[in-house]
């Protein structure tokens, strides 16, 4: 039985893989905070009338680690106090769920075409 070789794949066509698989990535991981759906918490919950590390509930090392980093009990108020906001849609949920299945389902059928196309391949038909 001869040696199996598989088909290559040109330079260009693994140039535009990766370029693809990039801008997926990227926009998979910045689409979501470009849109205001994930990231940063959304609101402050309580806020504090001028603030100091004490009202914050911040202790002296924790104070002096946010003053390291440039922050003034009025700029880390927004920061310390905010809360991150769990609330949900029941159609987000039904939508993530029926993406996630059709991509199952478009997983098996991609892997059952290349599957058989090996199989052709190596066997014949």
């Amino acid at each position: 039985m001869a040696q199996y070789q598989p088909p290559t794949q040109g330079k260009a066509s693994q140039l535009i893989d990766v370029i693809v698989l990039v801008v997926l990535t990227v926009g998979a991981l910045f689409v979501p905070i470009w849109l205001g759906m994930a990231g940063a918490a959304k609101s402050v919950t309580a806020p504090v009338a001028n603030p100091t590390w004490e009202s914050l509930n911040q202790n002296a090392a924790q104070a002096a680690k946010y003053e390291a980093l440039g922050f003034t009990p009025e700029s880390a108020h927004d920061l310390i106090l905010s809360r991150f906001d769990y609330s949900f849609s029941i159609g987000a949920l039904l939508t993530m769920i029926v993406v996630i299945v059709l991509y199952y389902f478009l997983i098996l059928r991609f892997s059952e075409v290349e599957y058989r196309e090996v199989i052709s391949e190596k066997f014949g038909e």
